[in-house]
C-alpha cells in the first residue's frame, strides 16, 4: 500500500488554515499516478494565485508538477526575501505557474 503525501503549508497559507481551525501540516491520499500540485492545492481550498512555488521532496517546483505517493510537499506563497526567492528557485517556478495560467 502506497505511502500517503504529506504537505506543509506556510506563510499566508498557513494563517489561512489556522483561520479555518485546519492544521497546517496534512497526509493525503494520492492516486498511484499522481496528481498536480495545483488540483491538490484546490482539493485543500487553497487560494492557488497565492502560492508561488511548491517544494516536492526539497525542490521547488510549479503547480504542474505531480505529486506522487510518498512524496513532502511545502506549499509556498509570495514573500520569500529576494535572494532567496531566486537561489531557492521560487522566482522561476512562480514565473513558470502563471505563464500556465494565461496559455
Amino acid at each position: 500500500m502506497p505511502a500517503p503525501a504529506t504537505i506543509r503549508m506556510f506563510g499566508l497559507l498557513h494563517a489561512i488554515r489556522q483561520e479555518r481551525s485546519l492544521p497546517s501540516v496534512v497526509d493525503i491520499d494520492v492516486p498511484e499516478e499522481g496528481v498536480t500540485a495545483r488540483q491538490l492545492a484546490l482539493d485543500l481550498d487553497l487560494p492557488v494565485d497565492d502560492i508561488e512555488g511548491v517544494f516536492c521532496n526539497h525542490i521547488v517546483h510549479s503547480l504542474d508538477h505531480r505529486i506522487k505517493p510518498g512524496d513532502r510537499v511545502a506549499f509556498v506563497p509570495p514573500g520569500t526575501p529576494g535572494p532567496h526567492r531566486f537561489m531557492l528557485g521560487l522566482y522561476q517556478a512562480g514565473k513558470a505557474g502563471r505563464h500556465e495560467d494565461a496559455g
